[in-house]
């Protein structure tokens, strides 16, 4: 995967590629990154690349020639049919699925806005815009850097393990189940019997249920997304009789 990063801010953006699983997915040769500096594609002496906005009001906003060369000089670099990905409020919410449906293309452009955001009229070289919340950061760069880092544990061979990103959070729709390590006793508190079992399907189902019921309590808003089978319901079921019991 090609991926080309404009932003004012460049140094700042590599670094989400120089630890973990970024670092590791350009070692590998998965991943091509490189960070673009918006003010090169400035025609003043001081590399300047925003204005006063009009209509007045408060804030600068970015002006669209340094944004639309710099788009075609990643999309030249990387190819020319690479989408653009602009971070904004604005945008589709950073889910899951979006990562997995932008991690499956071979490059991408994202544009890291500033102040209060892009001349509207560079929107037509845009082919999306993402969000990583409700809320407003000074810039896209921590957003492109969340994205960056979401993808990269996606592609083909970065992992360790080929299901590891299968059983995260969210890839089926549920939060993921607990997880427990050595010792198998610490603090008064043991490991489930069950992972020490050996039994490959006990421990399965009852991942499952445990899955079911932790987005049950703490994101109720995911289930209600699904089409949950009847297996699943009954485990659901189960899941909430065994925590009603232990709370009491």
């Amino acid at each position: 995967m090609k991926l080309d990063v404009v932003s004012l801010f460049p140094a700042f953006v590599e670094q989400v590629v120089k630890v973990g699983i970024p670092r590791k997915a350009v070692e590998s040769g998965a991943l091509q990154f490189h960070a673009r500096d918006l003010r090169n594609y400035s025609d003043g002496a001081d590399r300047r690349v925003d204005d006063r906005s009009y209509g007045g009001g408060p804030g600068m906003v970015m002006e669209p020639g340094p944004l639309a060369d710099a788009i075609v000089a990643a999309k030249t670099a990387i190819g020319v049919d690479a989408k653009v990905i602009a971070l904004s409020p604005q945008g589709l919410p950073m889910t899951q699925a979006l990562v997995e449906q932008l991690a499956a293309e071979p490059a991408l452009v994202l544009i890291c806005g500033r102040y209060e955001g892009l001349d509207e009229r560079v929107t037509p070289l845009i082919d999306f815009e993402v969000s990583l919340g409700d809320f407003v950061l000074s810039g896209g760069e921590l957003a492109a850097m969340v994205l960056v880092d979401a993808m990269a544990r996606l592609l083909p061979g970065v992992l360790g393990h080929e299901g590891s990103a299968e059983a995260d959070s969210f890839s089926t729709g549920l939060l993921d189940h607990p997880h427990y390590t050595r010792p198998p006793l610490w603090r008064d508190a043991s490991v489930p019997d069950v992972l020490l079992s050996g039994d490959h399907a006990k421990i399965a189902r009852w991942r499952r249920k445990q899955a079911l019921g932790a987005t049950f309590l703490k994101r109720p808003d995911l289930l209600e997304k699904l089409q949950i089978s009847r297996t699943d319901a009954e485990l659901l079921r189960e899941f909430l009789s065994e925590h009603s019991g232990e709370k009491n």
